[in-house]
């Protein structure tokens, strides 16, 4: 939607394909940073999407066995990202779409093929299971991690798929972790698995479980709560763990997946180009994929704009002004993993180090704002 709205503005007519058969306006924990914010800004989203950051939030750190202790987390990262739900983004979106851009729901590609003037794709409208074909100037594949645009024009999901050896599973609560206000934020991580509550201003609390694993695929042959189940079995934090579980079997509305980093040596081919998850899936740990999706698109169009009656010019523009970006959050990740879930008890030690420092140092700035104020 995000590449839809600034294409519409730069003269395009986008017509959005969308697989699901409705708008998925669920979801779970989304950081927004500032650069996505002015991405988001520069859509003119910005001021409709709803952000959640509680005002006044803590954040403790809960070992095996339920004690806690003052700690910093998501919410507490360098650049203070603001809190919001998937579906708020996807709201403020839409707004920008409906009535606007033409949405084409239950439809997926199924084959594209090219020509130096155009892009014919057959698409499949699996409400009526019927096949048709079109032809389009140019063909954005923004159609996340197991991209079928990517699949049918750059090849299969193993050739660019990076594992990184972890599951998660996100959803919302009913309500906050018992014995902890509304506004906090609770972590549990330990050496291979950890469990996260985010908080929110206004709604209940998301959690995220992650663990880490060698055969991600054995991970996905029963239901996820047997498998979170088995996984988390013997670690308690308070009874947090046993909640969450216990929560999570009342929600059909979850994520549970493997975690994956997209690498591909470029990004178009002729008239098709991949943008976001389908293109570069700097996975949740990152905190950065909508907020890189929709700098993706804003940068896109500018190229376009720039470049109207020369695409692999456009294209090669974009991907140099956008490699940097993707580069540095992919590399990222892989620390910020290590802080959502050890994988050793060394790696645990040394997180802990690390969030005491940081932990120490806003204390001492939340002192001095105090004082400041005070004078």
């Amino acid at each position: 939607m995000a590449t839809a709205i600034r294409l519409h503005e730069a003269g395009w007519e986008p017509v959005v394909v969308e697989r699901a058969p409705s708008r998925r306006t669920g979801g779970y924990f989304v950081g927004l940073f500032s650069v996505g914010k002015t991405a988001a800004a520069r859509l003119g989203v910005l001021a409709r999407m709803h952000l959640r950051t509680p005002p006044d939030h803590h954040t403790w750190t809960v070992d095996r066995v339920g004690r806690r202790q003052h700690s910093a987390g998501f919410l507490d990262q360098p650049g203070n990202p603001e809190g919001v739900m998937r579906g708020d983004i996807e709201d403020a979106l839409w707004k920008r779409v409906d009535g606007r851009i033409e949405v084409r729901f239950a439809t997926v590609p199924v084959a594209v093929r090219q020509t130096p003037e155009t892009v014919g794709v057959t698409l499949l409208d699996t409400a009526d299971d019927r096949t048709y074909e079109e032809e389009f100037d140019l063909v954005v594949g923004a159609d996340g991690l197991r991209s079928t645009v990517r699949r049918l024009v750059f090849g299969a999901d193993a050739t660019f798929m990076r594992s990184l050896h972890a599951v998660v599973c996100a959803f919302s609560l009913d309500h906050q972790v018992p014995g902890y206000p509304d506004s906090d934020q609770v972590i549990l991580a330990q050496p291979g698995r950890s469990l996260w509550v985010f908080p929110f201003r206004d709604r209940t609390p998301t959690a995220l479980f992650a663990y880490r694993t060698r055969n991600v695929d054995a991970e996905f042959r029963n239901d996820p709560v047997t498998t979170l189940t088995s996984r988390f079995a013997g670690l308690d934090g308070g009874g947090m763990v046993a909640f969450a579980l216990e929560q999570l079997r009342r929600q059909p509305d979850r994520l549970f997946d493997s975690v994956h980093q997209v690498r591909m040596p470029r990004w178009h081919d002729g008239r098709v180009v991949l943008l976001g998850d389908a293109a570069w899936c700097l996975t949740l740990y990152s905190g950065m994929g909508a907020s890189a999706g929709m700098i993706g698109a804003v940068a896109l169009g500018d190229e376009l704009s720039a470049r109207p009656d020369d695409l692999p010019a456009a294209f090669g523009a974009w991907e140099k002004r956008m490699r940097p970006l993707v580069r540095k959050h992919q590399l990222l990740a892989y620390v910020k993993a290590q802080f959502f879930v050890p994988s050793n008890p060394f790696a645990a030690w040394i997180r802990g180090k690390v969030v005491a420092v940081v932990t120490r140092r806003l204390t001492s700035e939340a002192s001095a704002g105090v004082n400041r104020g005070a004078t």
